[in-house]
């Protein structure tokens, strides 16, 4: 499974809380990077950043964030190289964008998501691999479109 990380703002913390207690349940460790405390919410743009930095020096190898809508720590998780934070609303999308995108970062909205809904694209999220489940032409397809972004992601962080 590797190391995970789990953080939110406060306008995210319910839905952090519920997927936290049912990975935990499922006996996974996920280390909660904040809001710890509504008391002394975080805002999103440090808990993202906390949570990419993680992933930059190896922590980490995955992470969930969530903020009001999910596309605010999308953005500023992206600034980071080796991250690939994506935004979903759906089950669906969870499972598609590991399968062909490769993300490393789930990103949802407290706002928008149900805990029942996030718990389900978590372990969507969590089971599916690069690839899963494709073609083997897309598969191909998709290792060599890969290693292009790499490429593009190196080329843009290393000006």
């Amino acid at each position: 499974m590797g190391t995970w990380f789990i953080g939110s703002d406060l306008s995210g913390y319910t839905l952090k809380e519920a997927i936290k207690e049912h990975v935990q349940n499922l006996g996974h460790t996920l280390e909660d990077i904040g809001t710890v405390d509504t008391d002394n919410p975080l805002p999103f743009f440090d808990v993202a950043a906390r949570g990419a930095k993680t992933i930059q020096d190896g922590t980490h190898t995955n992470g969930i964030l969530i903020c009001g809508t999910g596309m605010g720590m999308s953005i500023v998780a992206n600034k980071h190289e080796g991250v690939h934070a994506a935004a979903c609303e759906s089950v669906y999308a969870a499972e598609k964008c590991r399968a062909i995108n490769d993300a490393n970062v789930l990103c949802m909205g407290g706002w928008i998501i149900a805990p029942m809904l996030g718990i389900a694209m978590v372990d969507t999220f969590m089971k599916t691999g690069f690839t899963e489940n494709l073609e083997d032409w897309r598969a191909e397809r998709l290792k060599k479109a890969r290693v292009a972004v790499r490429e593009l992601e190196k080329d843009s962080f290393n000006r």
